[in-house]
């Protein structure tokens, strides 16, 4: 749970000490070190610094959870786990800052990879919708909310569904 900079230290260190062993003819150790190395290069691409972001986000440090999700090299290479919980976590970052135009296509993106659970993915479609109310665009809004109810589970999204439905009667 490294961001960027203590990744690219963690590799120096292993390049270093791969070197060292090869200077001293130990190339087991090399070997070993040079796979270390090979690990963190690509739990780089792969993982990233998504679960240091989620712990800054869950704790509402929104400035902190954005900077770090600024430092993913490339959100594309991401893992499908982390893919989702980076897009949702873009997603409702860029929706606080009133950037409704990002935050629907994070949530759009964040739609198409796994989350946590159902319930993670109906607060996806909720969003989707609540930004489909925003655009007056009645189609994709009961489309979301009806996607939303099969993947609800908890009363508060269950809840918030319904009040969803009620507006969206109304335009």
């Amino acid at each position: 749970m490294y961001n960027a900079k203590g990744r690219y230290i963690l590799m120096a260190l292993f390049l270093i000490a791969s070197a060292i062993c090869l200077v001293y003819k130990q190339e087991e150790l090399a070997a070993v070190t040079a796979m270390f190395f090979g690990f963190v290069l690509w739990s780089h691409f792969k993982q990233s610094s998504i679960l240091l972001a989620a712990k800054y986000y869950h704790k509402g440090d929104y400035n902190n959870a954005e900077r770090v999700l600024a430092e993913v090299p490339n959100p594309d290479r991401l893992a499908r786990k982390r893919r989702g919980y980076y897009e949702f976590m873009m997603g409702n970052i860029v929706l606080k800052k009133g950037m409704f135009d990002q935050a629907e296509r994070h949530f759009q993106i964040a739609s198409r990879f796994p989350l946590g659970g159902k319930n993670d993915k109906a607060f996806v479609m909720i969003h989707l919708a609540n930004l489909a109310f925003r655009k007056k665009d009645k189609e994709r809004m009961i489309a979301y909310i009806e996607h939303a109810k099969t993947l609800a589970v908890t009363p508060k999204a269950q809840e918030i569904i319904q009040k969803l439905d009620i507006e969206a009667n109304k335009l």
